[in-house]
């Protein structure tokens, strides 16, 4: 069982939304499409579900070509952020009605409902009516729908994103086990980096209606391709900055140098890009080798268990997240530590060369 988009586009008047596409996404593993809003991750479910046609190219699944048919012929099911449900029909009746459109027997419908209504805590509310729910609980009510039938695929655009916290940690850990073993290709859409680390699996950047990058979900993170992979798959964006390489030192600006070693030092002398997340640039000095920063802070952001700073270096706007709670002037310079050994080096035509660094030059 596969589902795969062959240079498939979408075109709308003169606006390309999604530009050539090639994507093959297999049962047994989550695949998630991973995006800022308005990126394009919906437009592809849409494609590969079968509610918008492609401009060019086909959708194939398990093997036939799936282009020219309709939603229902495509034995799929779709969970969208906001939740749908019948609202004459109890909970049990809406998690039930795919499965006698389909002709399941009483008997059978029964069990599989009960069981997918206790997975999702649905159990005491399934003589209710959607109305006399929770918004959280009618959310639960569509995806006990989706996950109780046997589809070919399971389509789930941005579904937790209306959930209380609790919930939404909870279903982020059972939802690949509880999809696992159904035969089913499952495309789960989210903007948040954090929740595709969680899920796992393997993951698809989107920027700007392109696929950037398609692996397993760790190591895209570790290792982007590109500056598009690496913005995307950073929250807050990934620090950028121009350096230059010169012998075995990398320069940034005329005040800030570090040494560097290994595959980075192997980089032929020139003009590069250094890349690296808020995460490794602090406030306090860091146990890992670093070099010190000096920038103005623009902006903070305090919470209970963090600290954001929007800070500029010069002509850059960096931004650091350091655990607990740090006290800054606005308009003030403050200094800050960067750990070269997280660094990403790009080339000028912006594809990753190398990772890593030495310590401060």
């Amino acid at each position: 069982m596969s589902l795969e988009l062959r240079n498939v586009t979408k075109r709308v008047g003169a606006e390309t939304h999604i530009h050539a596409t090639s994507l093959s996404l297999d049962v047994g593993v989550f695949n998630i499409l991973l995006g800022a809003t308005s990126a394009g991750k919906s437009t592809l479910i849409k494609l590969m579900a079968g509610l918008e046609k492609p401009t060019t190219g086909e959708v194939w699944v398990d093997g036939q070509n799936v282009t020219g048919l309709s939603t229902q012929k495509r034995q799929i099911s779709l969970v969208h952020q906001f939740f749908v449900n019948y609202p004459h029909m109890t909970v049990f009746e809406n998690i039930a009605s795919p499965l006698r459109v389909a002709g399941i027997p009483k008997s059978e419908i029964a069990g599989r409902v009960e069981e997918a209504a206790n997975i999702l805590q649905l159990g005491p509310m399934l003589k209710r009516y959607p109305d006399e729910l929770s918004g959280g609980q009618q959310q639960r009510t569509a995806l006990a729908r989706a996950i109780v039938k046997e589809s070919k695929a399971i389509f789930l655009d941005e579904p937790l994103a209306n959930l209380d916290y609790k919930l939404r940690e909870e279903l982020r850990e059972q939802l690949p086990d509880l999809l696992a073993g159904r035969g089913t290709v499952v495309v789960y859409a989210t903007s948040e980096p954090t929740e595709a680390l969680l899920l796992g699996g393997n993951t698809a950047l989107v920027h700007e209606g392109r696929i950037t990058q398609f692996g397993p979900t760790a190591e895209t993170y570790r290792t982007p391709a590109n500056i598009d992979s690496a913005m995307v798959f950073s929250d807050p964006p990934i620090n950028l900055a121009p350096v230059t390489k010169q012998g075995n030192e990398m320069h940034m600006g005329t005040q800030v140098k570090w040494a560097v070693s290994g595959e980075v030092a192997g980089l032929a002398d020139g003009p590069y890009t250094v890349g690296i997340r808020p995460h490794y640039v602090t406030p306090t000095l860091p146990k890992a080798p670093s070099i010190p920063l000096s920038g103005i802070v623009q902006i903070t952001e305090l919470s209970g268990s963090e600290s954001v700073a929007h800070l500029s270096l010069g002509d850059q706007k960096w931004v650091s997240i350091a655990p607990g709670v740090h006290s800054y002037q606005l308009g003030q310079e403050h200094e800050f530590h960067m750990i070269p050994g997280q660094c990403f080096y790009f080339a000028p035509d912006e594809t990753l060369v190398a990772r890593g660094a030495g310590a401060h030059g």
